[in-house]
């Protein structure tokens, strides 16, 4: 497994603290970044774009086992929107887990082999051999809700390339001012009015900015994701009772 982190850049948002094997400390934040990023390498081939995709925005709504998610994808990420219709018709997420939920940060699902997966298997590795070039918007960006694709770390993944599958909500926390102040002197880059409106009142994770494709965002059920996040995990976040994607399925709206 090839792991990246920005723990560095990120040791000032946390409070909590943990220690992972090699008896390291590390922030809880940092550690979901870590995990998050630890995705098994992947090999760039062309999507199929023929996925019969008819509304500029469509809402896929996923069943799972703790209450029904709404999403709606953005037209302004058509290859990650195309990409997630195609396998959500495929039948591609269902039956599959949320295999890492981490509070306070996000909940992450699409891990191929997460289905039907035995009690304690390790996951986040899965993978259906192809990635979807970056689409970064900086109109969209880490607000509580957004739906983002997970990625390889920068080290073997220098363009940013998406994970085809693996995806994660974000349910983050708020910030305040001059968190986002001294976040924004580390990259280099002011956030927006939105941003800090958003990051101020509802929370979300702003470190992740223009570092993962944010392809949608919750329209309904983020008491779900709530509830899944808040679920007891394992040392490796995975819920200790499983939660499922029972079935997914796409609504088409705002027809092309």
């Amino acid at each position: 497994m090839i792991i990246v982190t920005y723990v560095d850049n990120f040791r000032y948002f946390c409070n909590a603290k943990i220690v992972i094997n090699n008896g390291i400390e590390m922030k809880k934040y940092a550690l979901g970044l870590f995990f998050l990023l630890a995705i098994c390498p992947l090999m760039a081939q062309k999507i199929d774009t023929d996925t019969g995709v008819t509304a500029e925005e469509p809402v896929v709504v996923m069943e799972t086992t703790l209450g029904t998610i709404k999403v709606r994808l953005y037209k302004e990420t058509p290859r990650h929107r195309d990409n997630f219709v195609k396998l959500v018709r495929e039948g591609m997420y269902d039956g599959l887990l949320f295999h890492r939920v981490i509070p306070e940060f996000m909940v992450q699902a699409g891990d191929p082999d997460s289905r039907n997966a035995q009690a304690g298997q390790p996951l986040g590795v899965g993978t259906l051999g192809y990635t979807v070039p970056a689409e970064f918007n900086y109109k969209y960006f880490h607000k509580k809700g957004a739906l983002c694709a997970a990625r390889q770390g920068d080290a073997v993944n220098p363009q940013k390339a998406s994970s085809a599958t693996q995806f994660y909500i974000v349910q983050g926390r708020v910030f305040d001012h001059d968190a986002l102040e001294n976040m924004a002197r580390r990259r280099g880059r002011p956030f927006t009015v939105e941003q800090v409106e958003a990051y101020t009142t509802e929370g979300g994770t702003p470190f992740l900015d223009g570092e993962y494709t944010v392809f949608g965002e919750v329209i309904e059920g983020m008491d779900v994701v709530d509830k899944i996040a808040a679920q007891r995990r394992d040392r490796m976040d995975r819920p200790m009772e499983d939660v499922k994607i029972v079935r997914a399925s796409v609504v088409e709206e705002k027809k092309k």
